[in-house]
């Protein structure tokens, strides 16, 4: 069984059983399908299913051309869809060895480190290979699901606070591109930039609790490449119901390390009352919906 089917309503799914119950009704009645025929004459299928707005369940697999195009199930998983563009950088797409899937990474200059998401759109990425597919700039919507949270409140800051801060986070993003570059000077001054920084931090964790000295995070978590542990700031929230299971869930917009997406979490396994402006802590597995075609 999927771990994150239970962000999006699923909970009740703990047999094989049922399980197969919900994967025939996705089969049956899918809100939307893709199919791709690959070279080999292999029919691949892409099949989603909607149980709230933007949040629902897709399969994937192949048509079995010597059994009357019986469908055969190679890979499942829950999703939840983003409303707005988070990213436009170079991506690099590369298949997973244990699964049917795909993942995607491009450098962010904001977080510091190579963003990797996992593919949701896998058939627009084969069609583009099958005329070759280079790695290029292109619009990726981010979203995320997470098992537990926790919310926060946010730390106090004027305009001339947040205004100082969004500089210091643009200047270092600049820092960053020159010194990938090889630009000496920049990465010089993000040297002694981390040397500063480190010594404030030791002086104010004396006295202060972490989470009013660090604003935003965006750390890799565990060994799972595109497991992130994030505190970031809420800007919106609703509350959406599993038109399934009538179980209840949090859509949660946020913006981390100056990232926007959205992160979908079961309402029972969020800890705190979201609002906008307070601030989420957890887990996360982020997605990532690719513009192959200059669509967004």
């Amino acid at each position: 069984m999927h771990s994150f089917l239970k962000v999006i309503g699923f909970d009740q799914i703990k047999t094989r059983a049922d399980l197969e119950k919900l994967i025939s009704y996705i089969l049956e009645e899918a809100s939307e399908r893709r199919v791709y025929r690959t070279k080999e004459g292999i029919l691949f299928s892409e099949m989603s299913m909607e149980f709230a707005e933007g949040i629902g369940v897709t399969i994937r697999g192949e048509y079995d051309n010597n059994e009357a195009g019986k469908f055969r199930l190679e890979h499942y998983f829950p999703y939840v869809r983003g409303h707005h563009v988070s990213v436009r950088e170079e991506v690099y797409i590369s298949k997973r060895v244990d699964t049917d899937a795909f993942t995607g990474m491009c450098d962010d200059y904001r977080i510091g480190v190579s963003l990797i998401f996992y593919l949701q759109n896998v058939i627009p990425y084969l069609e583009k290979s099958a005329v070759g597919y280079e790695p290029a700039v292109y619009p990726v919507t981010l979203s995320a699901l997470a098992l537990n949270g926790t919310i926060i409140l946010p730390t106090m800051q004027d305009e001339k606070i947040t205004n100082s801060i969004r500089a210091d986070a643009n200047h270092r993003t600049q820092l960053i591109a020159e010194a990938k570059k090889g630009n000496q000077e920049a990465i010089d001054s993000l040297t002694i930039d981390d040397i500063d920084l480190y010594a404030t931090v030791s002086k104010r964790i004396r006295t202060e609790d972490v989470y009013s000295i660090v604003d935003t995070s965006f750390i890799p978590y565990g060994s799972e490449s595109d497991n992130y542990t994030v505190l970031g700031t809420i800007t919106d929230c609703r509350l959406l119901e599993n038109s399934r299971t009538k179980e209840e869930m949090y859509l949660l917009s946020m913006v981390c390390n100056q990232i926007p997406f959205e992160l979908c979490i079961n309402k029972k396994d969020l800890y705190g009352e979201p609002a906008p402006g307070r601030r989420f802590r957890g887990t996360i597995w982020m997605q990532g919906y690719v513009d192959f075609f200059g669509n967004l």
